[in-house]
């Protein structure tokens, strides 16, 4: 659901972990158990690997020691803002084979969603997932395609495009997003205006978020430094 996701859709971004959004009953943790004791992988912050505190919202990190993955670091969570949970993404999702193993990913609305954050490195990325999503079709797009580039797209220039190729979709779209309703008037400076103030909001919603789970956080460091 990171980094090597957005390399998979042709975003390329260096990542030198693995993020892996997962389904945090019991059978699963289990299984996910046997694979890490496997990796000879161990938890290298808190909180501890446990249910209650992947579907509060945390993640939880975990570093691999056996020799063919010494390093590398894996992520963990089960539930992210804005985002839907596991049953609906996963019957959603975009599975690609490599090296004949397939691999799921989140499909590319979804890992939209999930990169809305107050992190300045995750805003350029979105920006390149819609535009490898609008310059990898070719032809007539269907229109939940549209749908979804008029709703996400990042690049004042496309928005505008898109709007203008499909208005009656724009006009639905420009209700809910204000960076669409300027688009539909092809005033450019107010399209990037309008994204600007979109980022600044999603990233708000974000640190509001995050806020009590940082606070919990140290409450786990914390405690832990006593014992």
């Amino acid at each position: 659901m990171g980094g090597q996701a957005c390399v998979f859709y042709g975003a390329a971004e260096f990542s030198r972990d693995l993020d892996l959004f997962i389904l945090a009953d019991a059978t699963n943790l289990s299984n996910l158990l046997q694979a890490f004791d496997e990796l000879d992988a161990e938890v290298i912050a808190a909180p501890p690997l446990e249910p209650r505190h992947l579907l509060r919202g945390h993640a939880v990190h975990l570093r691999c020691r056996r020799e063919d993955v010494a390093g590398l670091r894996v992520d963990l969570m089960s539930s992210l803002r804005g985002v839907a949970g596991f049953e609906e993404l996963w019957a959603r999702r975009t599975t690609v084979e490599v090296a004949g193993e397939p691999i799921d990913l989140l499909a590319m609305e979804d890992l939209v969603r999930a990169k809305k954050t107050q992190r300045d490195k995750d805003w350029p990325m979105i920006r390149r997932l819609v535009e490898q999503s609008y310059f990898g079709h070719s032809g007539s797009a269907p229109q939940e395609l549209a749908r979804f580039w008029l709703r996400e797209l990042r690049t004042p220039e496309l928005l505008v495009e898109v709007a203008t190729g499909h208005p009656e979709l724009a006009r639905a779209e420009a209700v809910l997003r204000p960076a669409v309703q300027a688009a539909r008037t092809a005033r450019l400076d107010d399209v990037s205006e309008a994204l600007q103030a979109e980022e600044r909001e999603e990233r708000r919603k974000d640190r509001e978020y995050w806020a009590p789970l940082k606070r919990e956080l140290e409450e786990f460091r914390f405690g832990r430094k006593r014992k």
